[in-house]
């Protein structure tokens, strides 16, 4: 019997596609992917091919392989090119769609190994993620763009007024600068590029892992223009907080 329905709802699922997103790509309706899936009918060969060429799978791993076994091929393949590229910067992407599945899979090696990748040959040697933020409060950094952290594996190593991505258990994943509390250890005070936007305080032990920016990838046309007057009241806001966290921290 064939496994090719199971397998391609198998391999939508892996990438995180609605079965629109997933017809899109293989340019046929959304409603031959529900007929595939639920085996109401076969896929067809030019189908199968492109999966194959989307996943560099063979035509008999399609229709005769369960892909959803963990010795499968695929899967096998899979790590295998992981280990063999491992030494070349490898980044993993973390699009905002998949948010919520990271803070429960940030230390699942399976999870993060479904992720799509990328490299960036300007990067030395190091553990780098790229995160999509949604929102202004880091303005001028437009919503939408892409920040690709290095990992700090000690809290010890935050510098103050740096930015990170904090991903922690009650606030998410967000893009922030943050300060240490010399007071308040436990503390660590989150602060937005966006004066309009107040700073606030997280637990450190909430903190499951920070992401020192290193690059910020964004499209031209969402970079953002500031006017002179604009800028003026951005630096004195910021000064004025500066000023007042000062206070607080010392």
């Amino acid at each position: 019997m064939s496994q090719a329905g199971q397998n391609l709802k198998y391999l939508r699922k892996l990438r995180g596609w609605t079965q629109e997103e997933f017809a899109v790509k293989l340019s046929i309706k959304r409603s031959l992917i529900g007929a595939y899936e639920e085996e109401r009918a076969d896929p067809r060969l030019e189908v199968l091919e492109i999966v194959g060429d989307i996943f560099k799978l063979t035509l008999d791993e399609l229709l005769l392989k369960d892909l959803s076994n963990s010795g499968s091929n695929y899967l096998a393949k899979r790590r295998q090119q992981k280990m063999m590229t491992a030494e070349r910067n490898i980044i993993h992407f973390v699009p905002v769609k998949a948010a919520a599945g990271y803070l429960a899979g940030y230390a699942d090696s399976e999870f993060i190994d479904e992720l799509n990748t990328f490299t960036l040959p300007m990067l030395a040697g190091g553990n780098y993620r790229a995160f999509e933020i949604i929102g202004d409060s880091m303005l001028p950094t437009p919503s939408g763009s892409i920040i690709v952290g290095e990992k700090i594996e000690s809290r010890e190593d935050v510098k103050n007024d740096q930015a990170y991505i904090v991903v922690s258990r009650h606030e998410g994943i967000v893009y922030k600068r943050v300060v240490k509390n010399n007071k308040i250890k436990n503390k660590f005070t989150l602060i937005s590029d966006n004066p309009q936007y107040q700073p606030y305080q997280v637990n450190v032990e909430d903190v499951v892992e920070l992401w020192q920016a290193q690059m910020v990838i964004s499209k031209i046309s969402q970079q953002q223009r500031w006017d002179m007057n604009s800028l003026a009241s951005m630096v004195n806001n910021l000064q004025t907080q500066v000023s007042t966290l000062k206070k607080k921290l010392n």
